[in-house]
């Protein structure tokens, strides 16, 4: 799966690791439910975090299609919201 950081790069991850991601995307969905700021910065910021950290950087000279497309490290919470509803961003 690629994901696109906004802003930043494209991270490619590997099969084994969709669920850890599913589960931070399950979580920032919810705080944004709750209408809960701390908890979404928090949940994004693992997000994030994740994705850097378990999947391989894409060359800046290589651009592929993206499965998903995450904001940029400094959105609001008010600005996901309409990305994290419903079944939030990554596919199931």
């Amino acid at each position: 799966m690629i994901v696109r950081i906004s802003t930043e790069a494209q991270y490619e991850i590997d099969e084994a690791d969709i669920a850890g991601l599913t589960e931070l995307d399950n979580e920032a969905v919810a705080a944004c439910g709750g209408d809960d700021e701390a908890r979404f910065g928090e949940t994004f910021g693992r997000l994030l975090e994740f994705v850097r950290s378990k999947g391989r950087r894409i060359s800046d000279d290589e651009l592929l299609a993206s499965d998903v497309i995450l904001p940029p490290p400094d959105v609001s919470m008010d600005e996901a919201r309409a990305d994290f509803s419903g079944d939030g961003l990554i596919p199931g």
